[in-house]
């Protein structure tokens, strides 16, 4: 869709859109249309998901939710990101049913899953922007050499490899998880 013709948009208009059928997000009050990921992107983040959220359950900690479901990172004009796994602490939105509209809170951790396609200064923009929204914790994996980019404002990012632990203490206690383990 060209965004030359397109309306700004507000997260609130722009997800009482209809489904338009294919994945989209909302970049600087523009629609940006995007490729539907492959199907090992969705078994990596199924995986991720089923990881992280049993975890999460099990000590009661918060919210895992997955399949692009919208995180304002940005206002005036507003920005609306799908990130493939995101983890919001119950202290951040209380336990019990979601809303059907997009939350104000950032999520304190963002999963996303590196599909063929994506070009990795894109990435690194996506990642600032989290980052700067509020995200505590950004994790990019990448199935092919099977590592995790983990980026945070509190420390410079760093790459873990297929047989490193994957852990934060200061936000999910105990979880930890080797790196290869998303990919098998």
């Amino acid at each position: 869709m060209s965004t030359a013709l397109q309306p700004v948009l507000t997260a609130e208009e722009f997800g009482r859109r209809p489904d338009p059928g294919y994945p989209e997000e909302l970049v600087r009050g523009r629609i940006v249309s995007m490729s539907p990921p492959n199907p090992r992107h969705g078994q990596i983040c199924n995986k991720v998901g089923r990881i992280l959220g049993n975890f999460a359950d099990e000590h009661e900690l918060g919210h895992v939710l997955c399949n692009d479901s919208g995180v304002i990172t940005e206002r005036e004009p507003d920005t609306v990101r799908g990130p493939d796994v995101v983890f919001y602490s119950y202290a951040r939105l209380p336990k019990g049913p979601l809303p059907a509209h997009y939350v104000p809170e950032v999520p304190e951790l963002i999963i996303e899953v590196r599909s063929p396609g994506n070009r990795w200064p894109d990435i690194l923009v996506k990642i600032a922007e989290y980052l700067a929204a509020g995200v505590q914790y950004v994790v990019v994996l990448d199935p092919d050499p099977q590592t995790a980019l983990v980026s945070s404002a509190e420390q410079p990012p760093r790459i873990l490899g297929p047989d490193e632990v994957l852990k934060f203490p200061d936000l999910l206690g105990e979880f930890q998880v080797v790196v290869r383990r998303f990919f098998d």
